[in-house]
């Protein structure tokens, strides 16, 4: 039985992939100090197979035992959570992903990081491939988690070439699903409650700006196979569907049946305008595309943001 550590276990990509991981007859172990996780996140996770340890892996990482999967998920990853911890989310990019690594080459076990397609900053080609190095202002409010997740990219290569660690790396492109925080300022998430209680939609800019939106099963599917291939660089992984923002709130709108009117708001500085993955390499080489489509996915998001009803 393989034994598997996902640092942000709690947090909402990190829950979902501990519960792939146990269904694929894993041990696992959730790491997470939960500064933006939750143990709600992970309740129904308790089995003799599962283990929650609260800690802060900026901090040397010490796991009796043999461990065979490293999967570093922590961080905070929505845009208020890293504007508001800037500080927090440059060191679990840096100091969090090289205790993870020193972790991960002690126990000779296969280390994967949770990257994103925030690497590729607000990108001048369209759609984004993995070779494409990216446009990103390192000094601007966003640089936080955009040059946080380049240096662990850096570090992690650095771990395969000089160390032999065998590293994965997966760029993330918008997800959406069940467990995501109300109002974190990301726009499904912010939008599904806004309709739900009938109050107003709001998009930032003019709302043309676009993102390419997969449903989070999809998602760790496609981390799974990475996991499980012989890939050391980069992959994206995310849906290539493309849809401006305005759309998005237009069809929350209708799918939750809302009154909610659609207001506008000043765009956040470096906001990318465009956000497409380009997947071909995943479809070649891990044969993964997403099979969730956009309003299945949807419905079965709204269903859960309104069992949380009274959290928001």
């Amino acid at each position: 039985m393989p034994r598997t550590l996902v640092t942000g276990g709690a947090g909402f990509l990190g829950s979902h992939l501990c519960e792939f991981l146990l269904n694929k007859g894993h041990q696992v172990i959730a790491m997470d100090n939960l500064l933006t996780g939750t143990i709600a996140n992970i309740e129904h996770l308790q089995c003799e197979n599962f283990k929650f340890i609260k800690y802060d892996v900026t901090e040397y990482i010490y796991i009796a035992g043999e461990i065979d999967y490293v999967l570093h998920f922590a961080s905070p990853a929505s845009p208020l959570d890293y504007l508001q911890l800037p500080i927090q989310t440059l060191k679990v990019g840096a100091l969090g992903t090289h205790k993870a690594l020193g972790l991960a080459l002690s126990k000779k076990a296969t280390f994967l990081l949770a990257s994103t397609s925030e690497v590729y900053g607000d990108p001048l080609i369209h759609p984004q491939h993995e070779d494409y190095w990216g446009h990103v202002n390192p000094v601007g409010p966003r640089g936080v988690y955009d040059e946080a997740k380049r240096f662990a990219e850096a570090l992690t290569m650095a771990y395969h070439r000089y160390h032999g660690v065998n590293t994965k790396i997966v760029r993330i492109f918008n997800t959406y699903g069940p467990r995501m925080r109300p109002n974190d300022g990301r726009a499904i998430p912010t939008f599904i409650p806004q309709a739900l209680k009938n109050e107003p939609i709001t998009v930032f800019g003019d709302g043309a700006q676009t993102r390419s939106f997969c449903y989070v099963a999809d998602l760790v599917e496609g981390i799974y196979r990475l996991l499980m291939s012989d890939i050391n660089d980069p992959v994206n992984i995310g849906n290539p569907d493309e849809m401006t923002i305005r759309e998005m709130a237009e069809q929350v709108v209708r799918l939750t049946q809302s009154r909610s009117k659609i207001i506008y708001k000043d765009l956040p500085v470096d906001d990318p305008k465009v956000r497409q993955p380009d997947i071909s390499k995943a479809k070649r080489l891990l044969r993964w595309e997403p099979e969730v489509d956009l309003e299945q996915g949807l419905r079965y998001t709204i269903d859960w943001f309104k069992t949380q009803r009274l959290s928001y």
